[in-house]
């Protein structure tokens, strides 16, 4: 399939999806969007692909939204550009399997949230994140008031979305926002590391792992136990978590099939 505004590459067990307008730092906009909620379905149809890394062109992930195209919101339009952006970070965000972005030089507003839509985040030494829509007399439209408050805490996502204010990669990581800091040279390399690790493991573990992690955002503890129990109970019953057990009491190496 070919798409105008990214890349997509399909590897061993994983995919790459690369934002592809280095020109404009990779800024978000509409025909960007339809092409990532079209990838994320060519992705969720195929069942060989256990894990997606997302990635930019060029010096930067995503510097931000198209402000061109936002400049020609009205309130109608505005709440539209807001909703569809959301609706495909959402979808990647619900994705069953893995998706690590690595954030390589710029990921603000858009491209910021686009990366917190990602489970895990590995950035460069270069990269710079931040929420600086209050500088445009807006808010942020694609969840940077919601998920940056899961990742940092309510103070510090208020004083982020209230300032404007850009954070450097090892401050990302120091709050919260990114997991861990690479050379540049080394992002994509350990980002795929990282990859393949999680792919060598059960990828029915896998999923109920992502969809549990993820169900404890917008469950009660309560709740979240609960359901990762009825996980629990289902993964139980697979055929990959008979050969692990049985790997673990034998001393070799789990052969898991996904079954």
């Amino acid at each position: 399939m070919e798409f105008t505004t990214i890349k997509y590459e399909k590897k061993a067990g994983y995919a790459i999806i690369t934002l592809n307008r280095p020109d404009k730092l990779n800024a978000l906009n509409k025909q960007l969007f339809t092409d990532l909620n079209e990838v994320i379905t060519t992705i969720e149809l195929d069942k060989d692909i256990r894990a997606v890394l997302l990635t930019g062109e060029g010096k930067a992930f995503a510097a931000g939204a198209d402000i061109k195209e936002l400049n020609a919101c009205d309130g109608r339009s505005g709440k539209h550009f807001s909703e569809f952006g959301s609706k495909v970070m959402a979808r990647l965000e619900s994705m069953s399997i893995p998706v690590i972005a690595a954030v390589n030089g710029f990921a603000l507003g858009g491209g910021c949230e686009l990366a917190m839509s990602c489970h895990i985040r590995y950035a460069s030494v270069n990269a710079k994140l931040g929420q600086p829509e209050i500088n445009l007399g807006i808010l942020p439209g694609y969840g940077g008031t919601q998920r940056l408050t899961r990742l940092v805490g309510v103070a510090k996502s208020m004083e982020l979305n209230l300032t404007g204010d850009i954070v450097s990669a090892d401050e990302a990581k120091r709050i919260g926002l990114v997991n861990e800091v690479f050379d540049e040279t080394e992002l994509i390399e350990k980002s795929i590391a990282l990859i393949e690790k999680i792919i060598s493991k059960s990828p029915i573990a896998v999923s109920a792992i992502v969809d549990t992690v993820r169900a404890s955002t917008i469950l009660s503890l309560k709740e979240g136990l609960e359901y990762e129990s009825k996980l629990f109970g289902e993964v139980c019953g697979s055929q990959d978590f008979k050969e692990g057990t049985l790997a673990f009491l034998e001393k070799r190496k789990a052969n898991f099939i996904g079954k």
